[in-house]
């Protein structure tokens, strides 16, 4: 049986690899047609991986913050939050969030299946 996260804990999401091996992967049959073009994207892709590594989201019982190693990026209380979405939750690649003041797409980099139910526990949609 598994156990939801409590939500009056704090929990860090685990890196997920998946969408920036898909990038890398991808790009190496457009680089024998275009060189330029596979590049470009096996260095986003590349560049994702690395994100992946450094960048860790932390859901607390009063926001999501996203930290790089020990050094605290961004805070995002959830009482800004209005709405929140991942796109496509077969293959999810995409998490939208909208604030009063701004709107964020972030790659998913990150547990899926755990940003899900923190983000139902945190931010339940009305």
């Amino acid at each position: 049986m598994t156990t939801s996260p409590s939500v009056t804990s704090t929990v860090q999401l685990a890196p997920s690899y998946k969408l920036p091996l898909f990038i890398v992967l991808g790009a190496i049959p457009l680089i024998l047609v275009s060189a330029w073009v596979g590049g470009i994207i096996a260095l986003f892709g590349l560049f994702l991986m690395f994100q992946a590594t450094t960048l860790r989201l932390q859901f607390t019982d009063t926001a999501l913050d996203i930290y790089r190693g020990e050094t605290i990026i961004r805070h995002f209380p959830y009482q800004e939050w209005q709405h929140w979405e991942i796109f496509w939750h077969q293959v999810p690649i995409l998490f939208y969030f909208r604030e009063v003041k701004s709107i964020h797409f972030l790659p998913i980099l990150f547990d899926s299946k755990t940003l899900q139910i923190c983000l139902e526990q945190r931010c339940p949609r009305h």
